[in-house]
């Protein structure tokens, strides 16, 4: 961070979605790292008790209740976090949501909201910042994504149009900015994560959701951020499937999504029952959760297990199938 750093010599750091999960992990990253934060999440003493988990390990901390689809709370975000560190030097834009569940039974404004959030919030984010990085001529826009940015996730469609579209997002800003050496973008793309976020979301399937190992620790995504502010970059993959996935579906996209839906289908068929809810989508989680989401626990693991080999295993052989056509 140290070539991004404003003129008080201390880098200022936005973190959107702060208040668990891989965003709270970036944050406790960023504070051992001696930035002043700014951190931001709709509920307030969720977000007010990360930041003062990073006090506590020494850095500056401001907290800031606010929802990222507000575009004018945003802008107030940005010129808030500019007065309190001398400007903005990183913005790590990371709320995420997700509604689970076929197409047609899931209600169309539970749709809309994790469009709202996962695109239309990350365009505010930019949009508030952006004009911030020009004046300053730097800045490292941080535009978290995940595997759904590369091929479609059967059973959670508004969720797979927003990835999508949060790569374009990204693409589209480096051409624009193209002219700027030292303002980047710098699109994440990681695998599943072990965070609290898949038990906090809506789910319209009336099975309990989770996800195939591996499953990354959300440390290690933090970490990643931090190394994208200090060396910024357009694209960075973490984990395995992600690698995977997006080979396959680069070779033949129909047989790579109808592998997943495969996976999906025989993952929910053995699932056990669970009321169906919209979670986190509508209103803050009653808890936050913290960092971790249990994901990576020894039973999870072996009760997933075979799905996911299975699922590896079709996603390869799409591929051979596709290579012999």
């Amino acid at each position: 961070m140290r070539k991004h750093r404003n003129r008080t010599g201390v880098p200022t750091v936005v973190i959107t979605g702060a208040s668990s999960g891989i965003g709270q992990a970036t944050a406790e990253a960023f504070a051992r790292k001696g930035a002043r934060l700014v951190l931001v999440a709709r509920d307030a003493d969720a977000i007010e008790a990360v930041a003062q988990d990073c006090r506590d390990l020494g850095a500056e901390s401001m907290a800031i209740a606010a929802d990222i689809t507000d575009a004018v709370a945003v802008a107030e975000v940005a010129q808030r976090a500019a007065d309190f560190g001398g400007g903005i030097d990183v913005w790590v834009s990371n709320v995420g949501a997700g509604a689970v569940g076929a197409f047609h039974e899931v209600p169309l404004e539970a749709h809309e909201q994790v469009v709202r959030t996962n695109l239309i919030g990350h365009m505010n984010d930019a949009h508030a910042v952006l004009p911030f990085f020009l004046r300053q001529r730097r800045g490292v826009f941080v535009n978290m994504i995940s595997l759904g940015g590369f091929a479609a996730a059967p059973y959670a469609a508004a969720y797979s149009a927003s990835k999508f579209g949060l790569r374009g997002l990204g693409e589209a800003l480096r051409g624009e900015l193209h002219h700027e050496p030292d303002i980047h973008v710098c699109d994440i793309y990681p695998s599943f994560v072990d965070t609290p976020g898949i038990s906090h979301g809506a789910n319209y399937t009336g099975r309990e959701l989770s996800a195939p190992p591996p499953v990354l620790d959300a440390r290690r995504v933090a970490d990643a951020i931090v190394d994208l502010a200090e060396r910024p970059r357009p694209t960075t993959m973490l984990g395995a499937p992600t690698t995977l996935i997006r080979l396959a579906h680069a070779v033949s996209p129909e047989l790579t999504t109808r592998a997943m839906a495969l996976f999906l289908e025989s993952y929910f068929r053995r699932a056990p029952r669970t009321a169906v809810a919209p979670g986190n989508l509508f209103r803050p989680a009653r808890q936050p959760g913290g960092i971790d989401g249990g994901l990576r626990s020894p039973a999870q693991r072996s009760g997933l297990a075979g799905l996911a080999v299975g699922a590896a295993a079709i996603g390869i052989l799409a591929v051979a199938l596709k290579g012999r056509r």
